[in-house]
Protein backbone atom coordinates (compact mmCIF):
# COMPACT_ATOMS: atom_id res chain seq x y z
CA UNK A 1 0.00 0.00 0.00
CA UNK A 2 1.35 3.45 -0.92
CA UNK A 3 2.05 6.08 1.72
CA UNK A 4 -0.85 8.17 0.40
CA UNK A 5 -3.22 5.19 0.65
CA UNK A 6 -2.02 4.45 4.18
CA UNK A 7 -2.60 8.08 5.17
CA UNK A 8 -6.11 8.07 3.68
CA UNK A 9 -7.00 4.84 5.49
CA UNK A 10 -5.77 6.31 8.77
CA UNK A 11 -7.82 9.47 8.17
CA UNK A 12 -10.91 7.34 7.60
CA UNK A 13 -10.17 5.23 10.68
CA UNK A 14 -9.72 8.28 12.90
CA UNK A 15 -12.89 9.91 11.62
CA UNK A 16 -15.07 6.90 12.27
CA UNK A 17 -13.42 6.14 15.58
CA UNK A 18 -14.33 9.67 16.64
CA UNK A 19 -17.87 9.16 15.36
CA UNK A 20 -18.22 6.02 17.49
CA UNK A 21 -16.96 7.84 20.56
CA UNK A 22 -19.44 10.64 19.92
CA UNK A 23 -22.35 8.20 19.68
CA UNK A 24 -21.23 6.36 22.81
CA UNK A 25 -21.32 9.73 24.55
CA UNK A 26 -24.88 10.37 23.44
CA UNK A 27 -24.33 12.23 20.18
CA UNK A 28 -25.21 11.46 16.57
CA UNK A 29 -22.79 11.08 13.68
CA UNK A 30 -23.28 11.25 9.93
CA UNK A 31 -21.25 10.95 6.77
CA UNK A 32 -20.65 13.92 4.49
CA UNK A 33 -18.32 16.88 4.87
CA UNK A 34 -19.38 18.37 8.18
CA UNK A 35 -17.61 20.50 10.78
CA UNK A 36 -14.30 19.28 12.15
CA UNK A 37 -14.06 18.27 15.77
CA UNK A 38 -10.76 17.43 17.49
CA UNK A 39 -9.02 17.47 14.13
CA UNK A 40 -11.36 14.88 12.63
CA UNK A 41 -14.52 15.68 10.67
CA UNK A 42 -17.52 14.33 12.55
CA UNK A 43 -21.02 15.26 11.48
CA UNK A 44 -23.52 16.01 14.19
CA UNK A 45 -27.19 15.61 13.43
CA UNK A 46 -28.87 13.85 10.51
CA UNK A 47 -28.17 14.88 6.92
CA UNK A 48 -31.12 14.08 4.66
CA UNK A 49 -28.74 12.42 2.19
CA UNK A 50 -26.98 10.23 4.76
CA UNK A 51 -27.77 8.40 7.96
CA UNK A 52 -30.76 6.96 9.77
CA UNK A 53 -33.34 9.10 7.93
CA UNK A 54 -32.95 6.67 5.01
CA UNK A 55 -34.47 3.83 7.08
CA UNK A 56 -38.16 3.24 7.68
CA UNK A 57 -39.49 4.40 11.03
CA UNK A 58 -40.41 0.87 12.10
CA UNK A 59 -36.85 -0.31 11.38
CA UNK A 60 -35.35 2.50 13.48
CA UNK A 61 -37.76 1.97 16.35
CA UNK A 62 -36.89 -1.75 16.61
CA UNK A 63 -33.17 -1.09 17.14
CA UNK A 64 -31.04 0.33 19.97
CA UNK A 65 -30.85 4.12 19.79
CA UNK A 66 -27.04 3.96 19.54
CA UNK A 67 -27.22 1.77 16.42
CA UNK A 68 -29.51 4.31 14.77
CA UNK A 69 -27.38 7.26 15.89
CA UNK A 70 -24.25 5.64 14.43
CA UNK A 71 -25.79 5.14 10.99
CA UNK A 72 -23.38 6.73 8.49
CA UNK A 73 -24.64 5.31 5.22
CA UNK A 74 -26.14 6.72 2.05
CA UNK A 75 -28.90 4.13 1.68
CA UNK A 76 -30.58 1.07 3.14
CA UNK A 77 -28.99 -2.01 1.56
CA UNK A 78 -31.00 -4.49 3.62
CA UNK A 79 -34.16 -3.18 1.95
CA UNK A 80 -32.91 -4.13 -1.52
CA UNK A 81 -30.82 -7.25 -0.85
CA UNK A 82 -33.92 -9.49 -0.68
CA UNK A 83 -32.55 -11.40 2.30
CA UNK A 84 -34.13 -14.76 2.98
CA UNK A 85 -34.50 -17.01 6.00
CA UNK A 86 -31.36 -19.02 6.70
CA UNK A 87 -28.94 -16.97 4.59
CA UNK A 88 -25.46 -15.90 5.67
CA UNK A 89 -24.89 -12.17 5.19
CA UNK A 90 -21.70 -10.10 5.37
CA UNK A 91 -21.76 -6.31 5.87
CA UNK A 92 -18.57 -4.62 4.66
CA UNK A 93 -17.73 -1.70 6.95
CA UNK A 94 -20.44 -2.46 9.48
CA UNK A 95 -19.86 0.52 11.77
CA UNK A 96 -22.28 0.63 14.69
CA UNK A 97 -24.10 -2.43 13.39
CA UNK A 98 -27.43 -1.10 12.10
CA UNK A 99 -27.38 -3.13 8.86
CA UNK A 100 -26.07 -6.25 10.62
CA UNK A 101 -28.89 -6.12 13.15
CA UNK A 102 -31.52 -5.55 10.46
CA UNK A 103 -30.03 -8.39 8.40
CA UNK A 104 -30.04 -10.71 11.42
CA UNK A 105 -33.75 -10.15 11.85
CA UNK A 106 -34.42 -10.87 8.17
CA UNK A 107 -32.40 -14.11 7.96
CA UNK A 108 -33.75 -15.39 11.27
CA UNK A 109 -32.25 -17.80 13.79
CA UNK A 110 -31.17 -20.28 11.10
CA UNK A 111 -29.17 -17.58 9.30
CA UNK A 112 -26.25 -15.45 10.36
CA UNK A 113 -25.12 -11.85 9.86
CA UNK A 114 -21.44 -10.91 9.96
CA UNK A 115 -20.15 -7.38 10.33
CA UNK A 116 -16.62 -6.41 9.28
CA UNK A 117 -14.96 -3.21 10.44
CA UNK A 118 -11.40 -1.98 10.95
CA UNK A 119 -12.19 0.45 13.76
CA UNK A 120 -11.97 -0.80 17.35
CA UNK A 121 -14.34 1.87 18.62
CA UNK A 122 -17.02 0.98 16.05
CA UNK A 123 -16.65 -2.73 16.80
CA UNK A 124 -17.12 -2.07 20.52
CA UNK A 125 -20.21 0.01 19.79
CA UNK A 126 -21.60 -2.68 17.46
CA UNK A 127 -21.10 -5.42 20.06
CA UNK A 128 -22.89 -3.31 22.67
CA UNK A 129 -25.76 -2.68 20.24
CA UNK A 130 -26.04 -6.39 19.43
CA UNK A 131 -26.22 -7.19 23.15
CA UNK A 132 -28.95 -4.57 23.67
CA UNK A 133 -30.89 -5.96 20.70
CA UNK A 134 -30.53 -9.53 21.99
CA UNK A 135 -29.20 -10.62 18.59
CA UNK A 136 -27.73 -14.11 18.90
CA UNK A 137 -27.09 -14.75 15.20
CA UNK A 138 -24.50 -11.99 14.63
CA UNK A 139 -20.72 -11.90 14.66
CA UNK A 140 -18.46 -8.88 14.30
CA UNK A 141 -14.99 -9.28 12.80
CA UNK A 142 -12.04 -6.91 12.86
CA UNK A 143 -10.36 -6.43 9.51
CA UNK A 144 -10.37 -4.49 6.28
CA UNK A 145 -12.71 -4.84 3.34
CA UNK A 146 -9.68 -5.43 1.11
CA UNK A 147 -8.77 -8.62 3.06
CA UNK A 148 -11.91 -10.24 4.44
CA UNK A 149 -11.16 -12.72 7.27
CA UNK A 150 -13.64 -15.37 6.07
CA UNK A 151 -13.22 -18.50 3.95
CA UNK A 152 -14.09 -18.57 0.25
CA UNK A 153 -17.57 -19.56 -0.94
CA UNK A 154 -19.24 -19.18 2.47
CA UNK A 155 -21.49 -16.11 2.19
CA UNK A 156 -24.87 -15.85 0.45
CA UNK A 157 -25.17 -12.06 0.36
CA UNK A 158 -22.69 -9.21 0.75
CA UNK A 159 -24.07 -5.81 1.68
CA UNK A 160 -22.35 -2.50 2.35
CA UNK A 161 -23.56 1.00 3.06
CA UNK A 162 -21.47 3.91 1.76
CA UNK A 163 -18.14 2.24 2.58
CA UNK A 164 -16.63 0.92 -0.65
CA UNK A 165 -16.06 4.50 -1.82
CA UNK A 166 -13.74 4.92 1.20
CA UNK A 167 -11.36 2.17 0.05
CA UNK A 168 -8.15 3.11 -1.73
CA UNK A 169 -7.99 -0.34 -3.38
CA UNK A 170 -11.43 -1.02 -4.82
CA UNK A 171 -10.27 -3.86 -7.13
CA UNK A 172 -9.20 -5.73 -3.97
CA UNK A 173 -12.61 -5.08 -2.39
CA UNK A 174 -14.42 -6.44 -5.43
CA UNK A 175 -12.10 -9.46 -5.62
CA UNK A 176 -12.56 -10.27 -1.92
CA UNK A 177 -16.32 -9.85 -2.18
CA UNK A 178 -16.36 -12.28 -5.10
CA UNK A 179 -14.12 -14.74 -3.23
CA UNK A 180 -16.23 -15.02 -0.08
CA UNK A 181 -19.53 -15.34 -1.93
CA UNK A 182 -20.75 -18.81 -2.76
CA UNK A 183 -21.54 -19.47 -6.46
CA UNK A 184 -24.94 -17.94 -7.07
CA UNK A 185 -24.40 -15.47 -4.22
CA UNK A 186 -25.14 -11.80 -4.70
CA UNK A 187 -24.37 -8.28 -3.55
CA UNK A 188 -26.76 -5.52 -2.53
CA UNK A 189 -24.73 -2.39 -1.89
CA UNK A 190 -25.51 1.26 -1.30
CA UNK A 191 -22.68 3.58 -2.29
CA UNK A 192 -21.87 7.02 -3.65
CA UNK A 193 -21.26 6.98 -7.40
CA UNK A 194 -20.13 9.82 -9.66
CA UNK A 195 -21.49 10.78 -13.03
CA UNK A 196 -19.27 9.46 -15.81
CA UNK A 197 -18.48 13.01 -16.90
CA UNK A 198 -16.77 13.93 -13.61
CA UNK A 199 -13.00 13.58 -13.37
CA UNK A 200 -11.39 12.44 -10.09
CA UNK A 201 -10.30 16.03 -9.50
CA UNK A 202 -13.85 17.28 -9.95
CA UNK A 203 -15.12 14.65 -7.49
CA UNK A 204 -12.55 15.82 -4.96
CA UNK A 205 -13.81 19.39 -5.34
CA UNK A 206 -17.24 18.25 -4.12
CA UNK A 207 -16.11 16.71 -0.83
CA UNK A 208 -13.26 14.94 0.91
CA UNK A 209 -12.34 11.26 0.85
CA UNK A 210 -13.39 10.47 4.42
CA UNK A 211 -16.64 12.32 3.76
CA UNK A 212 -17.70 9.66 1.23
CA UNK A 213 -17.28 11.85 -1.85
CA UNK A 214 -13.76 12.16 -3.29
CA UNK A 215 -13.15 8.41 -3.44
CA UNK A 216 -16.32 7.57 -5.35
CA UNK A 217 -16.10 5.64 -8.61
CA UNK A 218 -18.06 6.69 -11.66
CA UNK A 219 -20.96 4.55 -12.88
CA UNK A 220 -18.81 3.10 -15.67
CA UNK A 221 -15.85 2.49 -13.34
CA UNK A 222 -18.04 0.70 -10.81
CA UNK A 223 -19.53 -1.59 -13.44
CA UNK A 224 -16.13 -2.32 -14.97
CA UNK A 225 -14.63 -3.09 -11.56
CA UNK A 226 -17.35 -5.56 -10.65
CA UNK A 227 -17.21 -7.26 -14.04
CA UNK A 228 -13.41 -7.50 -13.88
CA UNK A 229 -13.78 -9.34 -10.56
CA UNK A 230 -16.11 -11.85 -12.23
CA UNK A 231 -19.57 -10.54 -11.34
CA UNK A 232 -22.49 -10.73 -13.75
CA UNK A 233 -25.94 -9.13 -13.92
CA UNK A 234 -24.54 -5.82 -12.66
CA UNK A 235 -27.19 -3.18 -11.96
CA UNK A 236 -26.45 0.33 -10.73
CA UNK A 237 -29.53 2.42 -9.96
CA UNK A 238 -29.21 5.98 -8.59
CA UNK A 239 -31.55 6.83 -5.73
CA UNK A 240 -30.84 10.44 -4.70
CA UNK A 241 -28.20 13.15 -5.22
CA UNK A 242 -25.59 13.77 -2.52
CA UNK A 243 -23.56 16.45 -4.34
CA UNK A 244 -23.42 18.02 -7.78
CA UNK A 245 -22.98 15.10 -10.19
CA UNK A 246 -22.74 12.59 -7.31
CA UNK A 247 -25.49 10.11 -6.53
CA UNK A 248 -26.30 7.59 -3.89
CA UNK A 249 -26.93 4.37 -5.78
CA UNK A 250 -28.04 0.80 -5.24
CA UNK A 251 -25.61 -1.70 -6.76
CA UNK A 252 -26.59 -5.31 -7.38
CA UNK A 253 -24.56 -8.12 -8.96
CA UNK A 254 -24.27 -11.90 -8.89
CA UNK A 255 -21.43 -14.40 -8.62
CA UNK A 256 -22.17 -16.87 -11.43
CA UNK A 257 -22.50 -20.59 -10.94
CA UNK A 258 -19.80 -22.38 -12.97
CA UNK A 259 -21.28 -24.19 -15.95
CA UNK A 260 -24.72 -22.71 -15.45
Amino acid sequence: MSEQSTDLRETVRRRYAAAAVKVTGGGTACCGSDPVEAGVGVGVGVDANFGSALYAADEREALPAEAVAASLGCGNPTAVAALREGERVLDLGSGGGIDVLLSARRVGPTGKAYGLDMTEEMLALALANAAKAGAANVEFLKGTIEAVPLPADTIDVVISNCVINLSTDKPAVFAETFRVLRPGGRIGVSDVVADDTLTPAERAERGDHAGCIAGALSFAEYRAGLEAAGFTDVEIAPTHPVADGMQSAIIRATKPVPGA
